[in-house]
């Protein structure tokens, strides 16, 4: 993979040179960050895999996941209002998901636990993206799975642009002075391996120990992702200086808000200006001042042996540090003072208010989960609410549990309304796709569902760090249209041709009406090769990259969701 700055050195010329140059002559002790690459456009291709790096300076490699590289994932650039297509091929050894984080698209698309991705096996999933500009992400949801398969380093991150955010004078050259920063931490053996567990003795940043960059002496733009597995990261700067955060889960803010602290939990995302105009040759440090974290809090939970113990428990350490050098050619000097009109939703507006629960177990019989969602852990077959579509609803999560959760919905953006009865502060005030809900707390939100229904696959809400979502501590919704009239009971008939085929394989529909919901290509042996969600028709089916024998079509028609299954040959 291209280290990202080496790419800019070739676009930026002396001015990064420069730069390079005072990052040499500072202190060696660190590692320089790694940013990953990039891409664009509408059409992305990412390969999951098993591979190994070299994370550890000295000694073995590490065993890892990466996606289209030894870890972690390409950033990728995708606009508002573009049909993004994804093929995803899983070569891992294990059935994987790719869930797309603050999404908002259907959810036979969303990469949920039931959009299971078997090895070997290509899938097609593309949406209209609707999402304002922010900063989301992509990460593996198998249930059971996502703790392992996220400690081998697997995800990414994707950054949506959009007319308004483009217009305003904010720092956007990528790995310059646009930064971004996945938070995670690991327990990493004397052989160099990563030890499955809920925390690690060791701070990464971009999957780097002791992570240090070089920033131009201008405003710089950080966009931090906690993308680790249970921690919560109490952010600041070593000299105290304050910061403006401008952006969270959902996009912008209204206008940038002034701190000196940020206590980033699991899953949560924000966007940061950082003025280094007066800088110049010096070096501060990211922090994560977590030993003020209460014992409720990810992280500050001390304890002194057992599953949980590690080396970070309630102790400040660095996250990054920061080298500043020369300016770039056309430096941000100024933070904006508004940098949009962010419409909340009315409290008003909801149709209903849901009451949820959150408990430590008290389930008769369970063992080894510690916390659930209405006294219920997740089942595969149970759905917990029909939530009627373009429905405004309050979402209350009432929490007795002895331990502080962060709260993910898919589908929607949401509004925090108030946090024990008090409204959110104002750089939690736009929208949002994680919630922080404290120990013994009542945390209300409003979103509207809009745009998509599905009667079969739902979407999840869960706590997002990852051993109690494994565990369980999560439930489903299914988003449904009473409008959609009454329901074909005839099944879709139709031809395959040419068949064989060699390249495209085209599929004759006795009723031109019909619609397709799902199609997966099977192999002989009747393992899924290729899954196309809701799939394009117009142009074939692409099956260019299928060995030559045969294989059967598993057809699930969108009115009737009946399923037929055809054989066809390929050349």
């Amino acid at each position: 993979m291209r280290d990202m700055f080496t790419n800019n050195l070739l676009k930026k010329g002396v001015v990064v040179f420069l730069m390079l140059l005072t990052s040499n002559l500072f202190s060696q002790t660190y590692n320089n960050l790694w940013i990953p690459d990039t891409l664009s456009g509408t059409t992305f291709n990412l390969n999951i895999k098993d591979t190994f790096a070299q994370i550890v300076n000295t000694g073995n490699q590490t065993i890892t996941g990466g996606i289209n590289g030894k870890f972690w994932g390409p950033t990728m650039f995708i606009n508002k209002g573009d049909v993004v297509h994804m093929n995803v091929k899983n070569n891992l050894n294990d059935s994987t998901t790719v869930h797309w984080h603050g999404m908002h698209l259907p959810a036979v698309m969303d990469g949920g636990p039931h959009q299971i991705i078997p090895p070997g096996t290509l899938w097609q999933p593309y949406w209209e993206v609707k999402n304002d500009a922010g900063t989301y992400w992509y990460h593996p949801h198998l249930h059971e799975m996502s703790e392992e398969q996220m400690t081998k380093g697997l995800g990414g991150f994707m950054i949506v642009r959009d007319e308004v955010e483009s217009k305003l004078a904010l720092p956007r050259t990528y790995g310059v002075d646009d930064i971004p920063l996945v938070l995670s931490d690991r327990d990493i053996s004397s052989t160099n391996q990563f030890v499955v567990v809920p925390y690690g003795d060791s701070m990464m940043t971009n999957m780097t120990l002791r992570a240090q960059y070089t920033v131009p002496a201008q405003v710089v733009r950080f966009r931090i992702l906690n993308g680790g597995l249970e921690r919560s990261y109490n952010l600041g700067f070593s000299d105290g200086r304050s910061f403006q955060v401008i952006a969270s889960d959902g996009g912008l803010l209204t206008a940038p808000v002034t701190v000196t602290k940020y206590l980033l939990h699991l899953g949560e995302r924000i966007e940061i200006l950082v003025d280094c105009s007066n800088d110049l040759g010096k070096s501060i440090d990211l922090k994560a001042y977590n030993s003020t974290l209460a014992q409720n809090v990810a992280g500050g939970d001390f304890f002194p042996n057992g599953p949980f113990v590690n080396y970070l428990a309630r102790k400040d350490f660095n996250v990054l540090h920061i080298n500043v050098g020369a300016k770039t050619s056309n430096p941000i000097l100024n933070v904006p003072t508004f940098l949009r009109t962010v419409n909340t939703i009315p409290a008003a507006n909801a149709n209903i208010t849901r009451a949820l629960t959150i408990s430590d177990t008290n389930i008769v019989g369970v063992t080894g989960a510690a916390f659930v969602i209405n006294h219920k852990l997740f089942d595969y077959n149970y759905n917990n609410y029909d939530v009627p579509l373009n429905n405004t609803e309050i979402w209350q999560i009432t929490s007795t549990s002895n331990f502080g959760h962060p709260f993910h919905i898919h589908d929607v953006e949401f509004n925090i309304l108030s946090v024990d009865g008090v409204a959110p502060v104002a750089a939690q005030a736009g929208f949002k796709d994680v919630v922080f809900v404290p120990s013994k707390s009542t945390v209300k939100f409003i979103a509207k569902f809009d745009n998509y229904a599905d009667a079969l696959h739902p979407f999840m809400y869960h706590c997002h760090i990852a051993l109690h979502e494994d565990e369980g501590m999560m439930g489903q919704f299914i988003v449904t249209d009473k409008t959609s009239g009454i329901k074909s009971t005839d099944k879709s008939d139709f031809s395959l041709y040419p068949n064989p085929a060699n390249e495209k394989l085209y599929i004759s529909f006795n009723n031109q009406d019909t619609k397709v919901y799902y199609i997966s290509i099977l192999n002989i042996v009747g393992k899924a090769v290729l899954m196309l969600p809701r799939p394009e028709l117009g142009n074939g089916i692409d099956i260019s990259s299928l060995s030559a024998g045969t294989y059967f079509i598993q057809l699930t028609d969108d009115k009737t969701k009946y399923v037929t299954v055809k054989k066809f040959i390929k050349e």
